[in-house]
């Protein structure tokens, strides 16, 4: 396992948690995600820190029931980040536009597969 030590200075961990929706007008506290993942300067994911060190970039799904997946953030050939649980790609979830988007806390994220995208809210983003 990495430590924190070990990792570029640029890595983050970021928190999400589920916004206000339909079935949850307050949002969720109790279902997101937990990012470990570099940032550029202006927020976004730093492709060339995750390229050198992508075994770092981990990802942890957890659920109101109290469920957890661990997986890692990873990159197709044409650029789009997702989050892979399982080899093969059934549980993969795809971030809408993720590379564009800014991990800064008040910030709008949007997670899911191709039907059912859901909306997070970074709640905050700290050193590991």
């Amino acid at each position: 396992m990495t430590e924190a030590k070990d990792l570029a200075p640029n890595f983050r961990h970021v928190r999400l948690l589920l916004a206000r929706a339909k079935e949850h007008p307050a949002g969720e506290p109790n279902e997101g995600y937990d990012l470990l993942v570099p940032l550029d300067k202006d927020g976004r994911l730093d492709a060339d820190t995750w390229r050198r060190h992508q075994s770092a970039c981990r990802v942890r799904h957890f659920t109101e029931e109290g469920d957890a997946r661990i997986g890692r953030l990873r990159r197709k050939p044409g650029g789009q980040w997702y989050f892979d649980y399982e080899p093969g790609e059934s549980d993969d979830e795809i971030g809408f536009r993720l590379g564009e988007e800014r991990f800064m806390t008040g910030e709008y994220i949007s997670v899911g597969h191709a039907r059912t995208m859901r909306t997070y809210q970074v709640a905050r983003v700290e050193k590991p």
